[in-house]
């Protein structure tokens, strides 16, 4: 009865812990991964794939988070927000981003907006890592209207916040043209104007990260979409092209990194398609351990079914 009663559990997703494997968080399809990592354990936001199978469009209500703190066992710590949360928005958990800022934790989420037509980016704000998450303004921070670079409606997208030494907070976003903007120290209004950064092949899924003083400025390029990244000495550059890290996936055309540090290691999150029943609109997330050159360049990464190899933190409680 024991084994029975596992089973079901295991096919109805009850089970809040699983061992790591890539693609991670089965049965969940999930897709555009972002990590915060916070007092010893790594948090994993995803949102989540619900397209049926042969669907023709995204199904996206909510966002997912996941927690380890070893980076073999992973915990579903359930959904913080949904996109309908943001009482302005129409609707589609697309991707998101997550920071800690003075003991609150700022949650930035793409959604499309009720009544201004196109997509927007709303920010949200907790006491906990894993929600629930509030509207911290009642309105959009980034409306469609504000950016006049294309005349597509989701080139407001992938919302990325990255926090300098000096305390400066970025968001970089964008699809076709990449965009940043700065923000004031309350996480939830513009500081300065909205400026572009010219990157050829530029697609989506910006990402800004730094390791040892070096600023990484990690993108989508082409269609179906690689991931490349450039190097600078500031968040604001000037960049220089470093190349493609990650190869195109076979099952959709997308694919969205997030890099991280851990517990003395480096680790690059993405997403693929590569669960049973897994295509465009039902992707799955992954982690790989990497590690920097010496030149302080990021190596080719490959996909792997493995995963990283178990890194426990100290007091590690799965």
């Amino acid at each position: 009865m024991k084994k029975l009663l596992l089973a079901a559990a295991l096919a109805c997703g009850l089970v809040s812990a699983q061992a790591a494997m890539n693609p991670l968080f089965a049965p969940l399809y999930t897709a555009d991964p972002a990590v915060l990592v916070d007092a010893g354990r790594v948090y994993l936001f995803t949102g989540r794939d619900e397209a049926q199978p042969g669907g023709k469009d995204f199904v996206m209500h909510e966002w997912r988070v996941f927690s380890t703190c070893d980076m073999a066992t992973w915990k579903d710590e359930g959904v913080p927000i949904k996109a309908r949360d943001f009482a302005w928005a129409k609707g589609r958990a697309w991707a998101s981003d997550i920071t800690k800022r003075n003991g609150k934790y700022y949650f930035y989420g793409t959604v499309e907006h009720a009544t201004v037509p196109g997509f927007a980016i709303g920010v949200a704000v907790s006491d906990s890592p894993t929600g629930p998450f509030v509207d911290a303004r009642g309105t959009a921070l980034i409306t469609n209207d504000m950016t006049k670079q294309t005349d597509i409606a989701w080139d407001d997208i992938d919302p990325a916040i990255f926090i300098d030494d000096d305390g400066q907070a970025y968001l970089y976003w964008g699809n076709t043209v990449l965009k940043y903007a700065k923000l004031k120290p309350n996480m939830t209004e513009l500081d300065g104007p909205i400026m572009d950064v010219p990157v050829a092949n530029f697609v989506e899924a910006s990402y800004l990260h730094k390791h040892k003083g070096t600023y990484y400025l990690s993108y989508s390029q082409h269609f179906p979409e690689e991931t490349a990244y450039m190097t600078g000495p500031s968040p604001t550059g000037p960049w220089t092209p470093q190349g493609v890290v990650m190869e195109r996936n076979t099952k959709t055309p997308t694919i969205h990194q997030a890099f991280f540090d851990f517990n003395g290691k480096s680790y690059v999150a993405y997403h693929n398609a590569e669960l049973p029943g897994g295509g465009e609109y039902r992707r799955s997330v992954a982690v790989e351990e990497f590690a920097y050159r010496a030149d302080g360049t990021i190596p080719f990464i490959h996909q792997t079914q493995s995963g990283p190899k178990p890194n426990p933190s100290a007091g590690c409680k799965p």
